[in-house]
């Protein structure tokens, strides 16, 4: 074998963007169930991220899985979670990728903190729901 021929087809996957990662994330929670998934883009209001997706889940167990999976999608991506916090009665989660932040709710939880509402000013994104076929 020659050195050009032992390249490994997975050497260093180039990391997705911050826009294509969250659009992947909220196709991700789309296909789990998730209703309502939003995607804000915050750039220029916000000094924390880029990018909010909001979705809300229908049971705690739900969520926290679809938050896993969200986690393990962006290490798989080269878009790696910085932290993943969820509150005591798994109401809130939140998985934060640093210029991507994920936020997912309990339907009640959602409409009192309203954070489309918050993000009034940001200009929504919108991303098909459905998975692309190879």
């Amino acid at each position: 074998m020659t050195a050009d021929s032992q390249a490994t087809p997975q050497e260093s996957q180039e990391p997705l963007g911050s826009e294509a990662f969250a659009s992947e994330a909220g196709r991700l929670l789309a296909s789990r169930h998730c209703e309502g998934a939003t995607l804000l883009d915050v750039t220029g209001l916000s000094q924390v991220c880029d990018y909010v997706l909001i979705a809300t889940g229908t049971s705690d167990r739900q969520m926290k899985s679809v938050a896993d999976e969200v986690a393990s999608c962006g290490k798989e991506s080269n878009f790696p979670a910085f932290r993943k916090n969820v509150d005591t009665g798994a109401t809130w989660i939140v998985v934060d990728f640093i210029s991507v932040v994920v936020h997912l709710f309990e339907p009640q939880r959602r409409a009192y903190y309203d954070l489309e509402d918050l993000w009034s000013d940001a200009k929504r994104v919108e991303f098909s729901k459905e998975t692309p076929t190879a």
